[in-house]
């Protein structure tokens, strides 16, 4: 373990820290990320196209009925949501004391040391890396479909993959405001149509129009009826991406408010999204029969929601949302592609990957190698499920989202761990228990147990509850903790200078110094 002691936040950096600053083959002040570039807006942007709220909703919300609880989805979303309001207590209480764009990595690497550190880094390049790699499947299908029905055109599914991964790249390798304003349209435009679909349910009435809209989703009995563990995972994926605003806190304006303010606001507003829109599908069917309904969908039940649109708002409204369902998936490529780029540039700044990904663009100040790395990594795994005939949907989208998804989980359990011991050290920085202590453990415990209980399913989570990837896919988190660990005893021997700095950038800001392992 290593301690800490508080220092005024002005003040220079003395002694060793200052020696090991000046020792570093990326002096501050070189490659940094565009400062000031973001505002809560638009990080908000980033993380709630992370989540995908069309997608979450016409993808996701149909099948955690199916599989999980059934009309007590809406229920399970308030639980979800208010979990994850519990660990962005601590969270946003660490941002408030730490800026890095490394967000996970560098939060386990402060709280819990460097090895841990070296563990996160690697998590969180296959879970981001898998998010993102596995959202093209679902893109190049839901692209594909609407070509194909509306044109006539039968190009086959990757094609469209590679046309929007030369864009994500374009738009990945420009300064970040760029996609911020891409963002800001499509985001707009699918919470648009969804509301207005939410709409005509609550104007016309539930099951089809003319009934009143129930309450009993949100019923103890209707909560566990069915599978509730299993529909709290499909929920928690849904939400995957919200803790993303730390990513963006060195572009952030005044990141001490604005990351605090970005996380809160995503939350509730996928959260009250998520629910008040599951509540209104659950009665537009009508909750008896809902379960059979969706399975009689098999095996396309994202089509409930274009279903439900089709009654309430036509054939015109329903073809538009299916556009939006594409670019809504194309949001979270570009927010997930963009998340991949940080890191990279992260790790490489600090050591534990190749220097040159610490570098950023001399005009743009992007993480431009980085987002070319992603890119890359992205074509040639789509390349080798192309070449191995794999469904675009059933292979690609559901195996890499369901790792991504776990593996993500798993580093919030771990950073939750890390808000608890930089606290413990830093005793003077925030005097409130609730959200240093109280508030992270409850966090640690809750997510470690929904990771636990998400590998054990991880069968029946991809649909395949007989296949070795059951096991075999969770697997490769253990791979990329050993791997972590490996890059970060490599660091200690070859840099002991930066291995001692592993989560630490620009102390000064931050007003502490850590002495290392």
């Amino acid at each position: 373990n290593h301690a800490g002691v508080v220092r005024d936040a002005t003040a220079r950096p003395v002694g060793r820290e200052s020696q090991l600053m000046s020792s570093t083959n990326t002096p501050q002040g070189e490659h940094q990320l565009r400062k000031g570039s973001l505002g809560v807006l638009g990080i908000a942007f980033f993380v709630i196209s992370a989540a995908a709220p069309l997608t979450a909703m016409a993808g996701g919300a149909p099948v955690a009925m199916l599989l999980g609880n059934g009309a007590g989805i809406p229920f399970a979303y308030v639980i979800v949501a208010v979990l994850l309001l519990i660990f962005a207590v601590g969270y946003t209480a660490m941002a408030r004391h730490h800026t890095s764009t490394g967000a996970f990595y560098s939060y386990v690497a402060r709280g819990l040391g460097q090895r841990a550190g070296g563990i996160a880094a690697l998590i969180a390049l296959l879970g981001y890396n898998a998010m993102q790699i596995g959202l093209y499947g679902l893109f190049g299908a839901a692209a594909s479909g609407f070509m194909e029905a509306q044109f006539g055109v039968a190009w086959p599914w990757w094609s469209y993959v590679l046309i929007a991964g030369v864009i994500i790249g374009f738009l990945g390798y420009r300064q970040v405001d760029l996609s911020v304003k891409v963002l800001g349209v499509l985001v707009a435009a699918e919470f648009l149509i969804v509301v207005v679909l939410d709409l005509a349910v609550i104007i016309k009435g539930g099951q089809g129009g003319g009934a009143g809209l129930s309450m009993s989703s949100f019923s103890m009995d209707s909560l566990m009826s069915g599978s509730l563990a299993i529909a709290l995972l499909f929920n928690s994926a849904s939400f995957i991406g919200f803790e993303a605003t730390t990513i963006y806190s060195e572009e952030a304006r005044d990141p001490k408010r604005t990351v605090p303010r970005a996380t809160y606001a995503a939350v509730l507003t996928i959260g009250l999204f998520y629910t008040v829109t599951t509540w209104l599908m659950v009665n537009a069917q009508g909750a008896d029969g809902l379960v059979d309904h969706i399975g009689g969908l098999t095996p396309d039940p994202t089509a409930f929601l274009f279903e439900i649109s089709g009654i309430y708002l036509g054939e015109l409204p329903t073809t538009i949302m299916t556009v939006l369902f594409a670019t809504s998936v194309f949001a979270a490529l570009l927010a997930f592609h963009n998340a991949v780029a940080r890191y990279f540039f992260a790790l490489g700044r600090e050591g534990l990957l190749p220097t040159p990904l610490g570098h950023t663009h001399k005009i743009h100040l992007s993480p431009h190698k980085g987002s070319v790395s992603q890119s890359v990594l992205a074509l040639v795994v789509i390349v080798v499920f192309i070449v191995a005939g794999q469904d675009p949907v059933l292979a690609l989208f559901t195996w890499l989202t369901q790792l991504g998804t776990l593996a993500i989980l798993v580093l919030m359990a771990l950073s939750s761990a890390a808000v608890t011991a930089f606290f413990a050290r830093h005793k003077g920085l925030d005097t409130n228990p609730w959200r240093t202590t109280v508030a992270p453990i409850i966090g640690t415990v809750a997510l470690g147990s929904v990771s636990v209980y998400a590998a054990s399913q991880f069968g029946v989570l991809i649909g395949s509850p007989d296949s070795p990837l059951a096991w075999a896919l969770p697997s490769l988190i253990v791979v990329a903790a050993l791997v972590g660990l490996a890059l970060a005893l490599r660091l200690r021997s070859t840099s002991p200078e930066q291995y001692a700095q592993m989560g630490r950038h620009r102390p000064s800001e931050v007003g502490l110094i850590d002495v290392g392992e």
